[in-house]
């Protein structure tokens, strides 16, 4: 990691530490710990990192912004700050200045389509968006009949229906009849919805894996407080044995994550080899997000499942995530089309090429 990706990450670290303390976010039943918090992200530069300063943005690199969102999984932190990034990115693909306030993208689901029509308008139903509730904009991502277009909407004209998912943070359907968008302009020419998934995708991934970090230190940590037969159950056997499992899909999920990162900060183009980091990433921290949840609940017994207890802040949230950009089961048949697609003699070369 370069220094600046380390001053960048350690800034998020010390605003997630002063104002995301998970103890006291649970404590906390009316969420007035979300304004200090959006506040001080904010005027760090934090929520918009991928846009330029061209475009109102901090100009962070991707790398720099991939780091925030590794530090932003740690904290399972329940804002819509990996939506507001991924949101100035994709509005910053076709110059259009970001406004200030948190914001989402949509379509969030590989199956929901946003048509552009030919009054210029927009039509269309989103489902799962992420914060679309709290956002005041939507950066959208448009189908019309010269091709693709990204545009930016303000959120209060849209129709939204409030949900929550597994983690009871907000993942509504955004429905657009006919809305005038505040900015509009062409998608770059080899630019699709594909690759707008694969990095929230990517986003997901550091987010879980960051999480699993979390878990893990919280396991550990528990396993030597607690006593049973007049011994701390991290000398059990068995709970050893359990938590080098964790450690170990924390480890693999963090290596997928960071890796996939890795590809897309300096890749040139969204090709196959990105592609396969990308979705292998996905697949990976999703299956890990549900292995190591279920350990991470198991080391602790009962106390893990009360809602007092500050470990399902990181496994709903994981387990939620998983779902955000794409299912692992959703990538992994798209992964399997691109395998049958390339043919079996291309399998090996497109593996050793990461």
């Amino acid at each position: 990691m370069a220094e600046s990706d380390n001053i960048v990450a350690e800034t998020a670290e010390k605003i997630f530490a002063d104002l995301a303390d998970a103890q006291t976010i649970n404590s906390d039943k009316k969420g007035n710990w979300k304004a200090p918090l959006w506040k001080a992200l904010s005027e760090a530069g934090l929520p918009l990192s991928w846009v330029p300063e061209s475009c109102g943005g901090s100009g962070a690199s991707l790398a720099e912004g991939f780091s925030v969102l590794s530090a932003a999984g740690r904290f399972a932190v329940a804002v819509p700050l990996a939506e507001t990034m991924l949101a100035g990115w994709l509005l910053s693909l076709a110059k259009i200045a970001s406004p200030e306030g948190p914001m989402t993208v949509a379509p969030a689901s590989p199956k929901d389509r946003i048509t552009l029509n030919a009054d210029g308008t927009l039509s269309g139903r989103a489902r799962d968006v992420p914060f679309a509730k709290e956002a005041k904009h939507i950066a959208v991502l448009a189908h019309g009949s010269s091709g693709l277009s990204i545009a930016l909407v303000d959120a209060a004209g849209c129709g939204i229906e409030a949900g929550l998912n597994l983690a009871s943070d907000p993942s509504d359907t955004v429905t657009l009849n006919n809305i005038q968008p505040v900015a509009i302009a062409p998608a770059p020419g080899q630019f699709n919805q594909s690759q707008l998934m694969l990095m929230g995708g990517v986003a997901r991934s550091l987010q879980i894996a960051g999480s699993l970090e979390s878990m893990l230190e919280v396991s550990v940590r528990y396993s030597n407080e607690r006593v049973a037969f007049e011994k701390k159950i991290s000398k059990f056997q068995a709970v050893q044995h359990n938590l080098a499992r964790l450690a170990g899909e924390s480890a693999a999920a963090l290596a997928a994550a960071t890796s996939a990162a890795d590809a897309i900060a300096n890749c040139k183009t969204f090709d196959d080899e990105v592609f396969l980091e990308a979705a292998s990433a996905k697949i990976r921290c999703s299956e890990a997000a549900e292995k190591g949840s279920a350990i991470a609940h198991q080391v602790h017994g009962a106390i893990g499942f009360t809602i007092e207890h500050i470990l399902h802040r990181y496994t709903l949230r994981a387990l939620a995530w998983r779902d955000d950009f794409g299912s692992e089961s959703y990538w992994a048949v798209e992964l399997g089309k691109l395998v049958a697609a390339r043919g079996a003699d291309e399998l090996w070369p497109l593996v050793a090429s990461r």
